[in-house]
């Protein structure tokens, strides 16, 4: 089994987190077999989604052993140790809460806590965060982050809300170590029409707009 290490290099090499945000869990597991079809295998399941525990603890078992698996929406270190038991490789939340940090710890799981403000950011990091995600990203956009990361070069930063295949290149080249793309890659019609194979498409680009932003 891959260490933490491993996979947080894992995660950071991909450059794409697969953010799954739907109204039933129904598809779930279909989505995210579109979405690796597409490339991008880092794939984040968010616990708004009814059920989603259930999906997780599924595709956990079910999916290929390249997709490195998490669970989002995490607010509570109950619903960490829940989530991460189901099978979750990694946990990411929107707030800071330093006992979902402490529990990723104790599980030896990367965390990606939610921030916003300096200040909210290096608390974070000094927790123990793996990478804290900037959220919304929207606000200040890819300039927030190359202003941020002036004094705070050694904190890795992700972009989440605000990220779609024009800012995903921005973003990176501001010095995001990775992007995290929800409704911009996963689009609810399409997986309500049947249509995944939109959604592989749209996922190949984003692997490619990373690829390319990091001259690859």
């Amino acid at each position: 089994m891959p260490t933490k290490e491993q996979q947080l290099q894992y995660m950071l090499d991909s450059g794409v987190v697969a953010v799954v945000r739907l109204d039933s869990a129904d598809q779930l597991i279909r989505t995210a077999q579109a979405i690796r079809e597409g490339g991008v295998t880092v794939i984040e399941f968010t616990m708004t989604t009814p059920f989603a525990l259930d999906m997780i603890h599924e595709a956990a078992k079910t999916m290929p052993k390249d997709v490195l698996l998490g669970a989002g929406t995490v607010l509570d270190p109950e619903t960490c140790r829940a989530v991460i038991l189901a099978g979750a490789q990694f946990v990411v939340s929107p707030t800071l809460n330093p006992k979902v940090i402490e529990m990723c710890q104790r599980y030896s799981k990367i965390v990606v806590p939610g921030a916003l403000t300096p200040t909210e950011i290096l608390t974070a990091w000094e927790c123990g965060a793996d990478i804290v995600k900037v959220f919304p990203a929207s606000l200040g956009g890819p300039a927030y982050f190359k202003d941020v990361l002036a004094p705070l070069p050694q904190i890795r930063l992700i972009p989440t809300g605000g990220v779609d295949l024009k800012t995903t290149p921005e973003f990176i080249k501001a010095g995001a170590c990775a992007v995290a793309v929800g409704g911009n890659l996963v689009d609810r019609k399409a997986v309500a029409e049947g249509r995944f194979e939109q959604i592989t498409e749209t996922a190949r680009k984003f692997v490619e707009a990373v690829k390319s932003a990091r001259g690859k």
